[in-house]
Protein backbone atom coordinates (compact mmCIF):
# COMPACT_ATOMS: atom_id res chain seq x y z
CA UNK A 1 0.00 0.00 0.00
CA UNK A 2 1.39 3.28 -0.59
CA UNK A 3 2.58 5.31 2.05
CA UNK A 4 0.77 8.67 2.49
CA UNK A 5 2.87 11.48 3.17
CA UNK A 6 3.37 12.92 6.90
CA UNK A 7 1.28 15.64 8.28
CA UNK A 8 3.70 19.04 8.64
CA UNK A 9 0.65 20.75 11.46
CA UNK A 10 -2.40 22.28 10.01
CA UNK A 11 -3.48 22.58 6.88
CA UNK A 12 -3.66 26.24 5.88
CA UNK A 13 -6.06 27.76 3.43
CA UNK A 14 -3.97 28.19 0.68
CA UNK A 15 -4.75 27.40 -3.29
CA UNK A 16 -7.58 25.02 -2.32
CA UNK A 17 -7.99 20.97 -3.17
CA UNK A 18 -11.31 20.47 -3.98
CA UNK A 19 -13.36 17.71 -2.80
CA UNK A 20 -15.26 14.57 -5.02
CA UNK A 21 -12.91 12.16 -3.70
CA UNK A 22 -9.30 12.99 -4.81
CA UNK A 23 -8.13 9.21 -3.81
CA UNK A 24 -7.52 7.95 -0.45
CA UNK A 25 -7.19 11.38 1.51
CA UNK A 26 -9.89 13.09 -0.66
CA UNK A 27 -12.41 10.66 0.39
CA UNK A 28 -11.84 10.32 4.03
CA UNK A 29 -12.06 14.52 3.77
CA UNK A 30 -15.60 13.75 2.14
CA UNK A 31 -16.64 11.09 4.25
CA UNK A 32 -15.61 13.56 7.62
CA UNK A 33 -17.31 16.33 5.86
CA UNK A 34 -20.77 14.62 6.03
CA UNK A 35 -20.49 13.17 9.41
CA UNK A 36 -19.29 16.17 11.18
CA UNK A 37 -22.25 18.29 8.89
CA UNK A 38 -24.76 16.11 10.60
CA UNK A 39 -23.62 15.20 14.05
CA UNK A 40 -20.99 18.00 14.88
CA UNK A 41 -17.45 17.74 16.40
CA UNK A 42 -18.60 16.48 19.54
CA UNK A 43 -20.91 13.89 18.37
CA UNK A 44 -18.64 12.23 15.62
CA UNK A 45 -16.18 10.13 15.99
CA UNK A 46 -13.02 9.24 14.39
CA UNK A 47 -14.18 5.13 14.44
CA UNK A 48 -17.48 6.67 12.51
CA UNK A 49 -15.56 8.18 9.95
CA UNK A 50 -12.81 5.37 9.10
CA UNK A 51 -15.99 2.96 8.34
CA UNK A 52 -17.68 5.22 6.05
CA UNK A 53 -14.47 6.19 4.26
CA UNK A 54 -13.73 2.12 4.30
CA UNK A 55 -10.12 2.80 6.22
CA UNK A 56 -8.22 1.27 9.30
CA UNK A 57 -8.70 3.79 12.36
CA UNK A 58 -5.06 3.28 12.33
CA UNK A 59 -4.85 4.55 8.42
CA UNK A 60 -7.01 7.87 9.44
CA UNK A 61 -4.89 8.49 12.74
CA UNK A 62 -1.85 8.38 10.17
CA UNK A 63 -3.28 11.00 7.77
CA UNK A 64 -4.68 13.09 9.80
CA UNK A 65 -3.24 12.82 13.68
CA UNK A 66 -6.40 13.82 15.75
CA UNK A 67 -10.16 14.19 15.44
CA UNK A 68 -9.36 18.10 15.61
CA UNK A 69 -6.83 18.15 13.01
CA UNK A 70 -9.14 16.23 10.53
CA UNK A 71 -12.28 18.64 11.07
CA UNK A 72 -9.40 21.56 11.20
CA UNK A 73 -8.23 19.75 7.35
CA UNK A 74 -11.91 19.64 6.45
CA UNK A 75 -12.81 22.97 7.06
CA UNK A 76 -9.99 24.71 5.68
CA UNK A 77 -10.05 22.74 2.35
CA UNK A 78 -13.85 23.79 1.47
CA UNK A 79 -13.73 27.48 3.32
CA UNK A 80 -10.17 27.90 1.02
CA UNK A 81 -12.00 27.51 -1.94
CA UNK A 82 -14.60 29.93 -0.88
CA UNK A 83 -12.09 32.49 -0.17
CA UNK A 84 -10.21 32.09 -3.17
CA UNK A 85 -13.83 32.25 -5.45
CA UNK A 86 -13.99 35.15 -3.45
CA UNK A 87 -11.02 37.13 -4.26
CA UNK A 88 -11.70 35.84 -8.01
CA UNK A 89 -14.46 37.69 -8.07
CA UNK A 90 -13.25 40.78 -6.32
CA UNK A 91 -10.54 41.53 -8.73
CA UNK A 92 -13.09 40.99 -11.39
CA UNK A 93 -15.49 43.57 -9.80
CA UNK A 94 -12.69 45.75 -9.24
CA UNK A 95 -10.74 45.67 -13.34
CA UNK A 96 -14.76 46.61 -14.26
CA UNK A 97 -15.53 49.18 -11.64
CA UNK A 98 -17.50 47.85 -8.95
CA UNK A 99 -20.57 48.75 -7.10
CA UNK A 100 -22.05 47.91 -3.87
CA UNK A 101 -23.98 45.50 -5.80
CA UNK A 102 -21.94 43.58 -7.94
CA UNK A 103 -19.43 43.28 -4.69
CA UNK A 104 -22.27 42.09 -2.71
CA UNK A 105 -23.05 39.49 -5.47
CA UNK A 106 -19.55 38.50 -5.86
CA UNK A 107 -19.15 37.80 -1.81
CA UNK A 108 -21.93 35.64 -1.83
CA UNK A 109 -22.49 33.85 -5.10
CA UNK A 110 -19.80 31.12 -4.62
CA UNK A 111 -21.39 29.91 -1.56
CA UNK A 112 -24.70 29.91 -3.31
CA UNK A 113 -23.15 27.92 -5.89
CA UNK A 114 -21.69 25.44 -3.61
CA UNK A 115 -25.02 24.81 -1.87
CA UNK A 116 -25.58 23.23 -5.11
CA UNK A 117 -22.73 21.45 -5.72
CA UNK A 118 -23.32 18.23 -4.03
CA UNK A 119 -24.28 16.25 -0.91
CA UNK A 120 -20.64 17.78 0.21
CA UNK A 121 -21.42 21.27 -0.67
CA UNK A 122 -24.68 21.32 0.91
CA UNK A 123 -22.69 19.55 3.80
CA UNK A 124 -20.35 22.23 4.40
CA UNK A 125 -22.81 24.88 4.48
CA UNK A 126 -24.41 22.91 7.54
CA UNK A 127 -20.96 22.54 9.10
CA UNK A 128 -20.44 26.50 8.81
CA UNK A 129 -23.41 27.36 10.13
CA UNK A 130 -22.37 24.97 13.18
CA UNK A 131 -18.81 26.65 13.36
CA UNK A 132 -20.19 30.30 13.18
CA UNK A 133 -22.64 29.44 16.35
CA UNK A 134 -19.93 28.15 18.33
CA UNK A 135 -17.82 30.64 20.18
CA UNK A 136 -15.03 28.16 21.69
CA UNK A 137 -11.60 30.18 20.83
CA UNK A 138 -10.04 27.26 18.43
CA UNK A 139 -13.15 27.89 16.10
CA UNK A 140 -12.85 31.34 16.39
CA UNK A 141 -9.42 31.41 15.08
CA UNK A 142 -10.12 28.31 12.35
CA UNK A 143 -12.70 30.80 10.98
CA UNK A 144 -10.30 34.06 10.96
CA UNK A 145 -7.67 32.04 9.18
CA UNK A 146 -9.58 30.96 6.25
CA UNK A 147 -11.87 33.51 5.88
CA UNK A 148 -10.62 37.19 6.95
CA UNK A 149 -8.45 38.01 4.45
CA UNK A 150 -11.05 37.89 1.79
CA UNK A 151 -13.63 39.02 3.71
CA UNK A 152 -11.43 42.52 4.71
CA UNK A 153 -10.25 42.71 1.47
CA UNK A 154 -13.71 43.38 0.60
CA UNK A 155 -14.29 45.41 3.29
CA UNK A 156 -11.88 47.94 1.87
CA UNK A 157 -13.65 47.64 -1.63
CA UNK A 158 -17.16 48.57 0.08
CA UNK A 159 -15.18 51.34 2.03
CA UNK A 160 -13.54 52.90 -1.38
CA UNK A 161 -17.31 52.44 -2.89
CA UNK A 162 -18.96 53.81 0.04
CA UNK A 163 -16.33 56.88 1.80
CA UNK A 164 -18.56 58.73 3.41
CA UNK A 165 -19.47 55.49 5.93
CA UNK A 166 -16.67 54.60 8.16
CA UNK A 167 -15.09 51.76 8.05
CA UNK A 168 -15.76 50.30 11.49
CA UNK A 169 -19.43 50.87 10.55
CA UNK A 170 -18.68 48.61 6.93
CA UNK A 171 -17.12 45.95 9.24
CA UNK A 172 -19.92 45.34 11.54
CA UNK A 173 -22.75 45.85 8.96
CA UNK A 174 -20.63 42.57 7.04
CA UNK A 175 -20.82 40.76 9.72
CA UNK A 176 -24.58 41.67 9.60
CA UNK A 177 -24.26 40.44 5.72
CA UNK A 178 -22.69 37.10 6.66
CA UNK A 179 -25.37 35.97 9.21
CA UNK A 180 -28.18 37.02 7.08
CA UNK A 181 -27.01 34.79 4.29
CA UNK A 182 -26.02 31.75 6.27
CA UNK A 183 -29.65 31.99 7.98
CA UNK A 184 -30.77 32.08 4.57
CA UNK A 185 -28.77 29.46 2.69
CA UNK A 186 -29.62 27.22 5.22
CA UNK A 187 -33.14 27.64 5.76
CA UNK A 188 -34.56 28.73 2.18
CA UNK A 189 -37.91 26.55 2.83
CA UNK A 190 -38.75 29.12 6.01
CA UNK A 191 -39.01 32.01 3.27
CA UNK A 192 -42.05 29.63 1.72
CA UNK A 193 -43.65 29.42 5.29
CA UNK A 194 -43.94 33.09 5.82
CA UNK A 195 -45.21 34.64 2.32
CA UNK A 196 -48.56 34.17 2.25
CA UNK A 197 -48.82 34.62 -1.58
CA UNK A 198 -49.11 31.45 -2.73
CA UNK A 199 -47.40 32.99 -6.19
CA UNK A 200 -44.80 34.59 -4.94
CA UNK A 201 -41.34 33.60 -6.26
CA UNK A 202 -38.93 31.80 -3.77
CA UNK A 203 -36.64 29.99 -5.88
CA UNK A 204 -32.85 30.15 -5.18
CA UNK A 205 -32.14 32.67 -7.81
CA UNK A 206 -34.92 35.21 -7.33
CA UNK A 207 -33.85 34.89 -3.94
CA UNK A 208 -29.85 35.57 -4.21
CA UNK A 209 -31.42 38.79 -6.21
CA UNK A 210 -33.58 40.23 -3.17
CA UNK A 211 -31.02 39.50 -0.75
CA UNK A 212 -28.03 41.37 -2.80
CA UNK A 213 -30.46 44.35 -3.27
CA UNK A 214 -31.97 44.00 0.72
CA UNK A 215 -27.90 43.82 1.50
CA UNK A 216 -26.91 46.24 -0.18
CA UNK A 217 -29.24 48.90 1.25
CA UNK A 218 -28.23 48.09 4.75
CA UNK A 219 -24.66 48.26 3.79
CA UNK A 220 -25.48 52.12 2.00
CA UNK A 221 -27.88 52.93 5.23
CA UNK A 222 -26.82 56.33 6.92
CA UNK A 223 -24.95 56.24 10.06
CA UNK A 224 -27.69 57.28 13.08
Amino acid sequence: MPQPPRRRGRPKAGPPEMGGGAGLRGNILDQAELAFAAQGYAGTGLREIAQRAGVDQALLRYYFGSKQDLFDAVFTRRGGVLSHRRIALLEACLAQGPTVETLVEAYLQPQWDMKHSGPNGQAFLQLQARIHAEPEAHALELRREVYDPSLKRYIAALSACLPDLPRSVLATRMAFLVGAYLFILNDLGRLSDLIEDGGARTDDSHTLRALVSFLSAGLRAPVN
